[in-house]
């Protein structure tokens, strides 16, 4: 257990940003969770608006030190992929 008073104002903050970081990592796999499911059952079109909606939340958490811009990247790039497999099978 920390004694001096830095140790323990630091164990809060680590608390605070686990808990902070713990919630983007879910809110941005769970929207893709969401998205894969519309690439399987859904429409082009509310494919495409999910999309949008993941490449926001996506740019957001790699602002913060909870995910790596090139990350981001690589899941954007992977998920438009998904949406462009789908338009062309169903050409």
């Amino acid at each position: 257990m920390a004694h001096s008073l830095s140790a323990k104002k630091r164990i809060r903050q680590n608390v605070k940003r686990r808990a902070l970081n713990r919630w983007r990592k879910t809110t941005y796999r769970d929207a893709i969770k969401d998205y894969r499911e519309l690439i399987l059952h859904g429409t082009d079109a509310e494919a495409e608006a999910k999309l949008k909606e993941i490449y926001k939340i996506l740019d957001q958490t790699a602002s913060t030190p909870a995910m790596h811009k090139n990350t981001a990247a690589r899941y954007k790039s992977r998920l438009s992929a998904q949406l462009n497999k789908k338009r062309a099978a169903a050409a």
